[in-house]
This record gives structure tokens, sequence and C-alpha cells, in this order.
């Protein structure tokens, strides 16, 4: 059975699938935003600077969610593998952030995209928000498949004659026994692909990106929906931070994204502006 978290082995080195997917997701992204900087005109030089923040909001937001939201015990344990890719106890060992919370990452690029909008490119938030969706949902598509190679946020078990049951060799029952699951972590991909296109068609083709705000509104409430029903049939990730009425921790932290992004959606009605506006620091 092809194992594919022990990724591709390089010499002395191992190429992790997961590691090569977040390379990916940030590549494709930087060459998506240039290409979108190009479309609206907009000066290449602010280009490196949101690749930065966005890199340091993704993964510090991402691992801080993750260990705020399902693994607190972390801060007195192992104090140092919050914040590096690594691990002290029971002994030094390199792991990569294996443990990643998707959303801690939103309200990481939140506050970091203000920084960059209100003191590097000096536009509204909105403006840069609603491209950076764009790029954010392409790149969610491969972090979950990342996901899926690393065996990570697998599904509950699944009816071994679905079209859909997949075995994954490190999940297994109280017995020890390999049992098929959903491959939430391709189900949540697809979603995010379909999503991307959605966006990248708006964006292309109609004024909804003059609309600032708009795109990003309709951005949270898809890929929150998407996130709040696929872990209907998601294995739990850890402690559950919160629960309310049956729902686990992912979906009650997705609420209050798809309802802002309603909230943002009727309030970019009053964030119109021109082709001209749109291609200039404000």
């Amino acid at each position: 059975m092809w194992d594919p978290s022990v990724g591709i082995q390089l010499g002395p080195f191992t190429l992790h699938f997961y590691s090569l997917m977040f390379v990916f997701a940030f590549g494709f992204g930087y060459m998506l935003m240039k290409k979108i900087f190009d479309i609206d005109h907009v000066n290449q030089k602010y280009l490196d600077p949101l690749f930065t923040w966005t890199l340091i909001g993704t993964i510090l937001g991402a691992r801080l969610g993750h260990v705020i939201f399902y693994q607190p015990e972390l801060f007195k344990q192992d104090f140092l593998s919050v914040f590096l890719p690594i691990r002290t106890k029971p002994e030094f060992e390199f792991t990569g952030f294996s443990g990643l919370a998707s959303h801690g990452a939103t309200i990481a690029l939140i506050l970091t995209t203000l920084y960059y909008s209100f003191k590097i490119i000096k536009k509204n938030p909105f403006w840069v928000y609603d491209r950076l969706g764009i790029v954010v949902a392409l790149g969610g598509a491969f972090v979950r498949m990342g996901n899926f190679f690393n065996s990570e946020i697998v599904g509950k078990p699944a009816d071994p004659n679905s079209p859909f049951a997949i075995l994954f060799p490190q999940m297994s029952d109280e017995y020890g026994v390999t049992v098929p699951r959903f491959p939430g972590q391709l189900f949540e991909a697809t979603g995010y692909v379909l999503l991307f296109v959605l966006l990248w068609f708006l964006y292309r083709k109609t004024d909804k990106k003059y609309q600032q705000g708009w795109l990003f509104g309709l951005f949270f409430i898809i890929l929150w929906a998407i996130r709040f029903f696929v872990e209907f049939l998601k294995e739990p990730q850890g402690k559950e931070f919160i629960s309310i009425a049956g729902l686990n921790t992912g979906q009650v932290l997705s609420i209050p994204f798809m309802i802002a992004g309603v909230i943002i959606m009727i309030y970019s009605k009053k964030m119109k502006i021109t082709e001209a506006e749109n291609a200039k620091p404000e």
C-alpha cells in the first residue's frame, strides 16, 4: 500500500508532499497575485511586501490557531514547538509545522493585511481582501491536498463499497484495523477549487471588483460554508475547544465568519470605486 506521508527520498533528505503543497500554494499564489496586479495596473513594487506579510500571517496564525483551539496543553508541555517547526520532548526532532488551523490563519491574515493596506499600499483593506480571497481559495485547495497526503484531518469511517472510501495507512479503529474513511480533505479541496473558479470569473468578467468587499464577503460565506458542511464527515481533530448543539469546534468557529461575509457584502454597496480609482493607491 502506498503511504504518501513518507514523501520522496532525495539522498539524505526527504521531500514531504505536505511541504510541497505549501510551496505550490504560495508559488501559484504569488504568480496569480502578480497577474491580478497587472490587470489592475498596480505597481509591482507592492507585490513582495504582500507576499511576505501573507506568509507570516498564514504560518504564524495557523500554528497559533491550532494550538489555541485544539492543543492548548502544548503551551506548557513543549512551548518552543508552538512557534518553531521542532519538537523538544521527549527528544529533539525537526517536525515541520504539522498542526495548522485555517481559522487562526484567517484571523492573522486579516490583521497583517490591515497593516499592509494602511501602511504599504495605502488602499482600502477590502480592495486587498477581495483579491487575496481569490488567491487563498486556490492555496487552501493545495493545503488540503497536503493534509490528504499526510493522512491528516481524515474523514469518518465509510462503507467499504462507497466510491469515496479510502484507506489511510496510519489510521485504524480501536482494534488496530485500518478502516475505509471519507477523504474529507479532498472534498474540501474540491470545494475550494470551485470557489476559486467562481471568484476568478466574477473578478474578470463582472464589475464586482469595483464594489470593494463584495468578492471578499462572498469568499467568506462560501469558504466557511464548505468547511462547515465537510466537518460532518470529519473525525475530531483533537480536544474540542467549543461544542454547541452537537457542532464541533470547526463548525462553531465557521459560523461567525459566514455571518461576517453577509455583513461585508451588504456594506460593500457603500464602497464602490471607478476603474481609474482602482488602479492607484488611495
